[in-house]
């Protein structure tokens, strides 16, 4: 079992034990930082679906309207004028054959992956490298298009995916502590909004069974779902 320090233990100790209202969750992280550094907040959710059937797969993409307030790493493998536009919007590594190897050979120190449908046939080759990390392009997540400036500028502005793991969870960045209680609260139900919007149809029961938000180094805090 892993060992908390004492900051956590003393935050752990007053933490709201029932279900708030997500305005007063994000109050008590502010006012109960657990680090010195800005932390992450992020909205982990439960959901009541079994996550074994394809056909409750759940994922999506969502802008945050106020930002990751992370800076985001973007890759594009592309070639040509849609490499010179990817590069334009501000891509912090464009290529192909060159980028191809070196993934290849391990380096992963990007956030989001973009590829032309192009270049995908070399791209799947990385599989193995990319998939486990959530970097494979994707056209669900508008990762996989010719518009590679437009994919660019959206993750740039706070464009984040979502995916069930294979318990039921999602988790979910919706900024850093030091933005305002109105700012995290409106990208949190932002994301909520788009979680339900991907309920499976045939979907029964409970959909979402508990939702928490939690800052990188603090206490988890459960709140309402709606």
């Amino acid at each position: 079992m892993a060992k908390h320090g004492k900051r956590y233990r003393a935050i752990s100790e007053k933490a709201p034990t029932g279900v708030l209202e997500i305005e007063k969750a994000i109050d008590f992280l502010k006012e109960n930082p657990g680090a010195k550094f800005n932390e992450t907040v992020d909205l982990a959710v439960r959901l009541g679906i079994d996550p074994s059937k394809s056909e409750n797969a759940v994922r999506g993409t969502v802008s945050l309207p106020n930002g990751t307030g992370k800076t985001i790493r973007i890759l594009v493998f592309a070639k040509g004028a849609s490499a010179d536009a990817a590069r334009a919007a501000g891509a912090d590594e464009v290529g192909m054959d060159d980028l191809i190897e070196k993934v290849k050979g391990g380096w992963t120190e990007f956030d989001v992956a973009i590829a032309t449908p192009e270049a995908m046939q070399e791209v799947r080759k990385l599989g193995r490298i990319l998939g486990p990390r959530g970097l494979m392009p994707n056209p669900k997540t508008d990762t996989v298009t010719d518009d590679t400036a437009r994919a660019v500028k959206l993750c740039k502005a706070g464009k984040v995916d979502f995916r069930m793991d294979k318990n039921g969870n999602i988790s979910v960045p919706v900024g850093k502590l030091a933005f305002t209680r109105d700012q995290l609260v409106e990208n949190a139900k932002t994301v909520m909004s788009a979680i339900l919007a991907e309920k499976p149809a045939g979907a029964k029961g409970v959909f979402i069974k508990t939702c928490t938000v939690t800052s990188t180094m603090g206490v988890g805090i459960r709140i309402t779902s709606s």
